[in-house]
């Protein structure tokens, strides 16, 4: 037994006996090696895809303080959702009452969704509608509260006319629009240049971005 230890690392010990299989437990550690590769795969894909890890991490509540023309604060919260690319304005008027507005970055879409209206309306995204989401979408943004100054903030007016025509079946939405705009009529707007005289101003919603830029949205139905 002595001869057999100083021979060890010249050649297997026998000890006299039959001889082990050279190399015999290869096939078991590459089994547990193939499956710990197959594991560590599944992880990563589970995490690139989302399925693993803190799903609130994508999500972030920033709140945006900006007077109106009269100097009354505009109270308005955005869900941002770096993730899927959305932005969700909730805007409370004077009387309490909440409008929500979606921007969806990655099908170009905003949707409006006006405080006891049984009703959404659909715009396609401009160029200035991607500049205000991103703004919010930005890491170097996600700081809440953003206070807006009334002398700095620019504001604008803008009008969108709604198609009579353009109704559009909510089932065939996407996700976020669709869980939006459940059991409501949809109908899409197009921008034009003003209500009109003949025309009634149907109601209006108020935004502010961080780039202090606060936009009302004024909608009424076109002529058809």
């Amino acid at each position: 037994m002595a001869a057999c230890w100083k021979r060890l690392e010249e050649e297997p010990c026998t000890d006299g006996g039959p001889a082990a299989p050279p190399q015999s437990h290869f096939p078991h550690k590459a089994f547990w090696v193939s499956m710990s590769a197959a594991l560590l795969l599944v992880v990563a894909a589970l995490w690139f895809t989302g399925h693993l890890g803190p799903s609130g991490q994508a999500l972030q509540v920033v709140r945006i303080t900006a007077p109106d023309q009269s100097g009354v604060l505009i109270n308005q919260s955005a869900v941002v959702d770096q993730h899927n690319d959305l932005v969700t304005f909730s805007v409370t008027s004077p009387a309490n009452q909440t409008s929500t507005v979606l921007f969806d970055v990655k099908h170009g879409v905003i949707c409006y969704k006006p405080v006891e209206q049984d009703s959404c309306f659909l715009r396609r995204m401009e160029p200035s509608d991607y500049d205000n989401a991103r703004s919010l979408l930005g890491e170097a943004a996600l700081k809440s509260p953003i206070r807006l100054s009334g002398n700095e903030t620019r504001r604008q007016t803008e009008f969108l006319g709604v198609l009579a025509a353009g109704r559009v079946d909510a089932s065939a939405l996407g996700g976020p629009l669709r869980a939006l705009c459940r059991d409501s009529a949809v109908h899409w707007t197009r921008r034009v240049e003003g209500a009109g005289r003949q025309r009634l101003v149907y109601f209006c919603i108020d935004i502010c971005f961080p780039s202090d830029i606060c936009v009302s949205v004024c909608f009424y139905y076109l002529p058809e």
